[in-house]
């Protein structure tokens, strides 16, 4: 990915639902202008959800997901259908898409849990120029679902410029608003950055939290100086009064928080993350539990990404590492990566969770919301290394 790209976490997700040969694909095209989804007359050519990094104008980056029909059928019809249920918890805005066939009985299922999960939703007709009595189908999702819908032509690319605004419209408020640093500094602040470049950091470049909060300070006209952890201590003589703010590594908590001055507030990639993308306190919350653990207990390591095992592996090394050393070697740890996250959760004593830079916010903020109603805590890698440390209460957070 460039780095002049909106990574795909931060775009806005657009989920487009509807039945199958309702038009869904065809009306991706249609607002991209581009031939993004297959499309055919067959009914349930999409099968697995499809994802399409977009520029949507006025709206900016966003992040398309095209589904298969929620009324497929059949053994492989019902595990598509799955699929789309699971984007649910992705989706930050939904279009959809009605036809006139059925009762929509359907529609209104999807509808109700879209409501119940506070995501915004668009009414669209996808396919004007083959349906023969438009406005009586307008007027039927107008009194059912209190949706007025933006009647559209994937053909013709009439009413194309109106969903466009209505998508606009819908997009929840305050989206990615946030800043990763909010509230921790202020214009003309010194801030340094302890980025070790072992294994884990691609060669060549900076991983993406790295590069996310080096653009969030310079746009707060902040001064960012960038250190590997052994270039600490000369780097702190070398400034003129200490920084006002330390962000290190996860796993270099406990070495930058003995020689950081004392005036120094300290945090991580990980906790800045563990705000930007979830939720902190639940987070701070979910993090008591470790003092819980036993030799017997069980914990889930999720990552968002998918990567091959590296040597000394912060999810999958160190924190396990640190966790039995503590608690005994018969401690049990589980791994899970991206979209792999169990729908049963409470075998676990803990979860502790990645950054989730990969994610975008409302998918991080389900699966807190998931542990939760299971009863299960949750935590976040700096969070629950800073608590391992034994610096958590020293450590500011957004």
């Amino acid at each position: 990915m460039s780095l002049t790209n909106t990574p795909s976490a931060n775009r806005l997700h657009i989920g487009i639902y509807g039945r199958r040969n309702s038009g869904k694909s065809s009306l991706i095209n249609a607002l991209t202008g581009q031939e993004t989804a297959l499309v055919s007359d067959y009914a349930g050519t999409t099968t697995d959800p499809v994802y399409k990094a977009m520029e949507l104008h006025p709206i900016g980056p966003v992040m398309f997901i095209d589904t298969a029909g929620f009324d497929d059928e059949g053994e492989l019809g019902a595990l598509r259908v799955q699929r789309t249920q699971e984007t649910l918890r992705k989706a930050d805005l939904a279009l959809m898409v009605f036809s006139p066939d059925g009762d929509f009985s359907q529609e209104a299922e999807w509808l109700r849990e879209l409501r119940e999960q506070n995501v915004p939703v668009v009414g669209v007709i996808s396919q004007a120029d083959r349906i023969p009595n438009v406005t009586a189908l307008c007027e039927v999702v107008q009194k059912e679902f209190s949706l007025s819908p933006i009647v559209v032509s994937a053909k013709t690319r009439e009413g194309i410029p109106a969903l466009r605004e209505a998508i606009a419209r819908a997009v929840p408020e305050g989206f990615e608003a946030a800043s990763i640093t909010q509230g921790l500094v202020r214009e003309g602040d010194t801030v340094l950055l302890v980025m070790p470049q072992d294994i884990q950091a691609p060669k060549g470049r900076l991983i993406l939290p790295q590069v996310q909060t080096i653009r969030d300070l310079l746009d707060r006209r902040c001064t960012v100086v960038s250190v590997t952890a052994d270039r600490l201590e000369p780097a702190l003589r070398a400034l003129k009064a200490p920084p006002a703010l330390i962000i290190t590594d996860s796993q270099c908590f406990g070495m930058v928080h003995r020689v950081k001055p004392d005036e120094t507030p300290l945090t991580s990639f990980s906790v800045l993350f563990a705000a930007y993308k979830g939720d902190i306190r639940a987070y701070v919350e979910g993090a008591a539990a470790i003092d819980q653990l036993t030799a017997q207990s069980r914990v889930l390591i999720a990552e968002a990404c998918t990567h091959a095992p590296l040597q000394e592996d912060i999810g999958r090394v160190k924190i396990p590492r640190a966790l039995r050393k503590r608690f005994g070697e018969s401690l049990r740890v589980d791994i899970c990566a991206g979209v792999d996250f169990p729908v049963d959760l409470t075998p676990y004593d803990l979860v502790i969770h990645c950054g989730g830079c990969m994610f975008n916010r409302r998918y991080v903020l389900s699966r807190i919301q998931q542990a939760q109603a299971q009863g299960v805590p949750m935590t976040n890698y700096g969070v629950a290394l800073a608590k391992l440390t034994g610096i958590l209460d020293q450590i500011v957070l957004p």
